[in-house]
C-alpha cells in the first residue's frame, strides 16, 4: 500500500531525519504476536489489529512508528496459518528479517518446539546465501558507513508458559541461551547470521501476560550499537524495496514439500538447461544485472540445440577464451569476394585476436581437422529465450544461394544478364596471376572476333589470354604453369608451340601456387558453381531444398505466417527468416540486416521480431 519513499515517511508519521531501528515480530498463527507488540511499545493500545476470528488478522507485513523508543515496529503474518501463495509469503518473512535490527519469536508452546529451530536455522542459512551480497550493494548506494550486512539482527526467544517451568529454571547454574544453543546443535542448525540469540520467558499464572520483562530486554538490546547503527526511515524503505525487487517472481507450488523453511529455489534463477536439465545457481533477476546464467554441472551435447561451441586454442593457451564462428568468409572479405572464394568450398574460422585461423578450402590439399589444431570444443548450456547455437556452416549453402540473390541484385544495375557478370568476376577472383582479366578481354585475342554479352570467354592456360571457343578447343599438359600433368584448356599457338619451352619467369610464391591450386579446385568445382549461377536463372526452389540450414522450419510444416497468422496460397508466398528460421510472409520480413552469429555477414531478411533485437 505504499508507493514510495516519502509516502512511507508519510504514513509511519516520522520526520525524515530520524534515526531508526527496526524490530520485527515472528511465530505461529494465533500465538498472540500483534498482541505482544501492541503491549510491548504501545502500551496496550490496539495499533496492530487482533481479532477473536478464525481467520490470521494479520495478512502480509504492517508497520507502526514508536516513538519514544525510536523503533519502527513490524509485524508479520503468522506461520503455519491457512494462507494462498504460501511460499511467497514465506519468501517476504525473509526479507523482513534481513532489514531487522531486533527479531522477537513469539510462542506461547509449553515446550519449545523443533519448529522454532528451524526456522531460526533456515533463516539465517538463507540470510547468509542469497541476502548479504544484496544489503551490502544497498549499503554503498545509500552511502552508509556500517554495513547493513555484516550480521544479521539479534533474536529474542519470548517463550509463555501455562503449567511448565521455563528454561533453566530448574537448576541456577543453566543458562537458557547454552541450552538453545544444544538444541541447535542437535537438529543440525546453525544460526549464524544472527547476531545474538537470547532466550526471555514468562509464567503466566493468571492472565493477562506480563510483558515488562520483554519490553526490558528489548531496550536493552536497542541501545546497543555495536552491531547495528539507527539509520533514516529513508534507507529501511530502500533496502526492503532492493530485496523485494531482486527475489520476486513466481513460486511453482510444487515446492511445498520442502524440508526448510527457505528453500534455495526462493531466490535463485528458476531457467533450467534445455539440454540437460540443470538449473542455474545464480539468483532471481540477475539477467537484469546483465549477468549470464550459470550451472554447476557440466551440459551434454545434443543434436537439436546443437550447444557445441568453438574456442581459439592459441587464445585459450594465453589465458583467455574466445569464441570462434565458422562462416563463410572472414569479415575482412568483401561479400562479393568472400562468397566467390569461399561459399562453395567450405568456410573460414576467425578469431577475432588472432585474425583467420582456418580456411577449410585448404582442406583440399592437406590441412587438418581444425578440431584437432586451432580450436577447442566445450558444450555449453542452452537456456531458454537465448539465441541457439547452430553456429556451424551447415547453412553454407543456403548461405550461398542468398550471396547470389545478393550479387545478382548488385550486378542487375549492370546492363547484361547477371549470370555472365557474376561466373566472369568469379573467374576473376580465382584467376592465377598471369591471367588477363575478363574485363579487359573485348574481343578473341586470335581472330578478333568481339565478345557479346553472354559469349563465353576462355583462357589459354599456358599465355593466359582470351580466347573465344573456336581458338582455344584444344587441350595439352602446361606443367610449368603449375598445371600439373593433366591436359588443360590451350590456345591454337600454344598448342602448335608445345615443343618450345615457356619462358616463364621463375615465380614459386605460395602467393602464386596457392592461386592456382585455387584454381585448380576452381576447375573441380566449377560444374557446382555452374549449378549454382544458373540457379539464378532456374527457379531457385529447385535448388532451395538442397541448401536448407538445418534450424529452418521445413517449407511443408509452414501453412501460415508466424507473425500475422495468414495462410500461405499460390498468391502469399513464404519467406524464411535468416536469424530465427520460422516461416514469414513477404510483409513481415521485409527487413534485411546481417546475422553474423548464423554465419550471414552481409545483409539477409529478418523477419520484425529478430529486427527488433539488438
Amino acid at each position: 500500500k505504499v508507493r514510495n519513499e516519502e509516502d512511507f515517511i508519510k504514513k509511519l508519521d516520522c520526520s525524515p531525519d530520524q534515526h531508526l531501528k527496526v524490530v520485527s515480530i515472528f511465530g505461529n498463527t494465533g500465538d498472540g504476536k500483534s498482541h505482544t507488540l501492541n503491549h510491548t511499545f504501545f502500551y496496550g493500545r490496539e495499533v496492530f489489529k487482533t481479532s477473536p476470528a478464525q481467520e490470521s488478522c494479520t495478512v502480509g507485513v504492517w508497520a507502526a512508528y514508536d516513538p519514544v523508543r525510536k523503533v519502527v515496529v513490524i509485524d508479520t503474518e503468522g506461520l503455519l496459518g491457512a494462507t494462498v501463495n504460501l511460499s511467497q509469503r514465506t519468501r517476504l518473512l525473509l526479507k523482513v528479517l534481513a532489514i531487522s535490527d531486533l527479531v522477537i519469536y513469539r510462542t506461547r508452546a509449553d515446550r519449545l518446539h523443533n519448529d522454532l529451530f528451524k526456522f531460526l536455522g533456515d533463516a539465517s542459512e538463507a540470510y547468509l546465501k542469497h541476502f548479504t551480497k544484496e544489503l551490502k550493494a544497498t549499503t554503498a548506494r545509500c552511502g552508509l558507513d556500517v554495513p547493513l550486512s555484516t550480521l544479521g539482527p539479534g533474536v529474542i526467544i519470548f517463550h509463555e508458559t501455562v503449567y511448565t517451568k521455563l528454561l533453566g529454571s530448574d537448576h541456577p547454574s543453566e543458562v537458557p541461551e547454552k541450552l538453545i544453543q544444544d538444541r541447535f546443535r542437535k537438529l543440525s542448525c546453525f544460526p549464524e547470521a544472527f547476531s545474538s540469540i537470547h532466550y526471555k520467558g514468562t509464567r503466566t499464572y493468571n492472565p493477562p501476560t506480563d510483558f515488562s520483562g520483554l519490553r526490558r530486554a528489548v531496550e536493552q538490546q536497542l541501545e546497543n550499537n555495536t552491531t547495528r547503527s539507527p539509520r533514516q526511515p529513508g534507507v529501511i524503505y530502500k533496502a526492503l524495496k532492493a530485496l523485494s525487487d531482486r527475489f520476486s517472481g513466481e513460486i511453482p507450488d510444487d515446492q511445498m514439500a520442502h524440508s526448510s523453511f527457505f528453500p534455495d529455489e526462493y531466490f535463485t534463477c528458476s531457467s533450467v538447461c534445455l539440454s540437460c536439465g540443470c538449473g542455474c545457481k545464480r539468483s532471481m533477476n540477475h539477467a537484469k544485472e546483465g549477468v549470464p546464467h550459470e550451472s554447476k554441472s557440466r551440459c551434454r551435447y545434443s543434436h537439436q540445440y546443437d550447444n557445441r561451441v568453438y574456442t581459439c586454442k592459441a587464445c585459450y593457451e594465453r589465458g583467455m577464451e574466445v569464441s570462434v564462428v565458422p562462416k563463410t568468409s572472414a569479415s575482412t572479405d568483401s561479400p562479393w569476394l568472400g562468397l566467390a572464394k569461399y561459399a562453395w568450398s567450405g568456410y573460414v574460422i576467425e578469431c577475432p585476436n588472432c585474425g583467420v585461423v582456418y580456411r577449410s578450402r585448404q582442406y583440399w590439399f592437406g590441412n587438418q581437422d581444425p578440431v584437432n589444431t586451432v580450436v577447442r570444443t566445450e558444450i555449453e548450456h542452452v537456456w531458454p529465450g537465448t539465441d541457439g547455437f547452430l553456429k556451424d556452416n551447415n547453412n553454407a549453402a543456403q548461405r550461398l544461394l542468398d550471396g547470389m540473390n545478393f550479387m545478382a541484385q548488385s550486378v542487375s544495375e549492370l546492363s547484361l544478364g547477371p549470370t555472365k557478370a557474376v561466373t566472369s568476376w568469379l573467374t576473376d577472383q580465382i584467376a592465377p596471376a598471369y591471367w588477363r582479366p575478363n574485363s579487359q578481354i573485348l574481343s578473341c585475342n586470335k581472330c578478333n572476333t568481339p565478345f557479346k554479352d553472354n559469349d563465353t570467354k576462355h583462357h589459354c592456360r599456358a599465355c593466359g589470354e582470351g580466347f573465344c571457343d573456336g581458338c582455344s578447343s584444344k587441350t595439352r599438359p602446361v606443367p610449368e604453369r603449375g598445371w600439373g600433368p593433366a591436359p588443360v584448356r590451350v590456345c591454337d599457338n600454344c598448342y602448335e608451340n608445345r615443343g618450345i619451352q615457356l619462358d616463364v619467369a621463375e615465380q614459386p610464391s605460395d602467393e602464386e601456387g596457392g592461386t592456382l591450386i585455387a584454381r585448380k579446385v576452381g576447375e573441380a568445382v566449377q560444374n557446382t558453381l555452374g549449378a549454382v549461377v544458373t540457379a539464378m536463372d532456374i527457379p531457385l526452389g529447385l535448388v532451395k531444398d538442397a541448401a536448407r540450414p538445418a534450424y529452418w522450419v521445413p517449407d511443408h510444416e509452414i501453412l501460415h505466417c508466424h507473425n500475422c497468422r495468414k495462410e500461405f496460397s499460390i498468391k502469399l508466398s513464404k519467406h524464411h527468416c535468416r536469424a530465427c528460421g520460422q516461416g514469414f510472409c513477404d510483409e513481415c520480413s521485409h527487413d534485411r540486416r546481417a546475422v553474423p552469429s548464423r554465419g550471414w555477414d552481409h545483409p539477409v531478411r529478418v523477419c520484425f521480431n529478430c529486427n527488433k533485437k539488438p
